[in-house]
């Protein structure tokens, strides 16, 4: 039996994301299995999506820490008791610092509902129609110390209709959201993921 990649998410919020993942990983689509699941937020209702699916599912209040450094350290700690080996962002709505990105180098993963370098930080689509932009769409991007700069790893673009609200266009993005981010998972558990500064290389099988 192939060895299986340890995810530990992160989350914030409803947990589409994680869905997308957990579901990926139930089918046999990704070689990889969601060791638990950390929420800042007590009542996201993506820590409910985990306790289904049977995973450890855990509040971890950043307002009880010192600072980001020291709230950082103890998701270390958490994700190393669990064996994580890739971190994935999924609507995790924190400025993560250096503490994390280096005890999992390479290994924090995070979507963006915006085609970067466009668009990073928050209401990302409001952003992309405001600015009146024609496509729109997703990113999945290896995390660095910036806001939305680190390494990307796979895009899909999503045309901007007539219309269109940021909630119509919050869908339609979702949609490339769920169907690229556990492909880019599936690429770094087959080993299939070369960095080079700013370049991620996807190899050949």
């Amino acid at each position: 039996m192939d060895k299986l990649l340890k995810i530990g998410v992160l989350v914030s919020g409803s947990g589409s994301n994680l869905q997308s993942i957990l579901d990926a990983c139930a089918a046999g689509r990704l070689k990889a299995r969601v060791v638990c699941v950390i929420s800042n937020v007590a009542d996201a209702y993506a820590l409910e999506r985990a306790q289904a699916a049977g995973v450890p599912a855990l509040h971890l209040d950043h307002r009880a820490h010192s600072g980001r450094e020291a709230y950082d350290q103890a998701l270390v700690t958490t994700l190393r008791e669990f064996g994580a080996e890739l971190v994935a962002m999924a609507g995790f709505m924190r400025i993560i610092t250096p503490v994390l990105l280096d005890a999992f180098p390479m290994a924090v993963m995070n979507i963006h509902p915006a085609l970067l370098p466009a668009f990073p930080g928050l209401h990302a689509q409001r952003q992309a129609l405001e600015y009146g932009v024609k496509v729109a769409g997703c990113t999945v991007h290896l995390v660095d110390p910036g806001t939305d700069t680190g390494p990307i790893i796979m895009q899909a673009a999503v045309p901007i209709v007539e219309g269109d609200t940021e909630q119509t266009l919050s869908a339609r993005i979702q949609k490339e959201e769920h169907r690229i981010y556990p492909e880019a998972i599936g690429l770094f558990a087959a080993g299939r993921l070369s960095v080079n500064g700013r370049r991620v290389e996807i190899l050949a099988t």
